[in-house]
């Protein structure tokens, strides 16, 4: 695990041995404050811990005030070029700016979103893409490179640590998994600040969410990133479900259901898929961590599925309901409800406890 300095985020904190989390973006228009209240207590709901929100003018840095106030979750500004709508927003209660230093007109303007960052506590992401390099870099490297990207992220940050100011954030996406990946491993190398991990501009979701997988995965695996975003083109509700199948894949983040179903197989008696699908979308408000599997064989589905809170493995007619630490039982009926009954009383146990 690459340890990484502490930084603070609303309520959250960034680095060390704290969880990954889960980030989003809204895609509303920031100065309609309901609408993008709506969308972030929607990101909050599919499970987003951060929510970050465009800033592209003065209608937007005012609703600041507003989207902080009611916001569930801490709420980031992502600001381009303006110094003045980072501190903006940053007056306007923001809790932490999404901008790069060398894209607001020099040392000076720095120096005054410095202060004011420190003055309210507000950190700062430095963003870099893939397609964003400075023209410079790109002659030095003959194109995106890791070595460009890092470079890059690097200068800025030390313009930040120059003015006094360490409460920073990396992050470097690339729309090729590889170039993501080799690109975080470098950074992480080299520095110790936070890392945001993401594939950018990965797509629609289905392709995008493996590409997604993929890159974030692999990183997270090699011990390599403090926050997530999964991006996805549409509707950016679907990013929070997706980065925490990621986390509970890699037993990161364990709370709520992590289904586990069978591939089905010619001896398949049950509706697997069915099943599977019902389960999860009716266990889908449990918070506490547990496994639940479906499976399709009552010859092999027990054994496969034994690291499982519970389960069923269904036969012609008939189905096992196993428990961890329990032999099977005999049920017969419906074994999405029995299964979902079940479920729901261990999940009340694990609750008590």
């Amino acid at each position: 695990m690459y340890k990484t300095r502490l930084v603070p985020v609303g309520k959250l904190t960034m680095g060390g041995d704290n969880p990954v989390w889960v980030q989003s973006m809204t895609n509303t228009d920031t100065a309609d404050a309901a609408a993008t209240l709506a969308q972030i207590n929607e990101l909050a709901a599919a499970g987003c811990d951060i929510v970050r929100v465009s800033v592209y003018n003065e209608d937007c840095a005012r609703a600041v005030r507003q989207l902080v106030d009611q916001s569930p979750v801490p709420l980031v500004a992502d600001i381009h070029f303006d110094h003045k709508l980072a501190v903006m927003a940053m007056e306007n209660g923001i809790h932490k700016l999404r901008i790069n230093p060398g894209n607001i007109g020099g040392e000076k303007n720095v120096q005054i979103v410095a202060d004011c960052a420190k003055a309210h506590h507000v950190p700062i992401r430095i963003g870099v893409n893939s397609g964003s390099i400075e023209k410079e870099i790109l002659a030095k490297y003959g194109g995106p490179t890791a070595e460009g990207m890092v470079e890059s992220a690097l200068a800025h940050a030390a313009m930040l640590e120059k003015a006094g100011f360490g409460d920073i954030v990396l992050s470097m996406k690339a729309s090729d998994v590889r170039l993501t990946i080799e690109t975080y491993e470098l950074a992480a190398s080299r520095c110790d600040y936070p890392l945001h991990v993401g594939v950018t501009e990965a797509g629609l979701p289905g392709q995008g969410t493996i590409k997604s997988a993929i890159g974030i995965g692999a990183l997270l695996a090699r011990g390599i990133g403090n926050t997530i975003r999964v991006s996805l083109t549409g509707s950016p509700v679907p990013e929070g479900k997706a980065a925490w199948d990621i986390l509970r894949a890699l037993n990161l983040r364990t709370q709520g259901v992590q289904l586990v179903s069978c591939p089905t197989c010619g001896r398949t008696a049950i509706d697997v898929a069915g099943i599977a699908q019902r389960v999860e979308a009716e266990l889908a408000d449990i918070t506490v961590p547990m496994k639940v599997a479906v499976m399709g064989c009552v010859v092999n589905g027990p054994g496969e599925a034994r690291e499982a809170d519970v389960g069923i493995a269904g036969g012609k007619g008939v189905g096992a309901l196993f428990r961890k630490g329990q032999p099977p039982v005999k049920v017969e009926g419906d074994l999405a409800e029995i299964l979902i009954r079940e479920a729901r009383k261990i999940a009340a146990e694990k609750s008590a406890k």
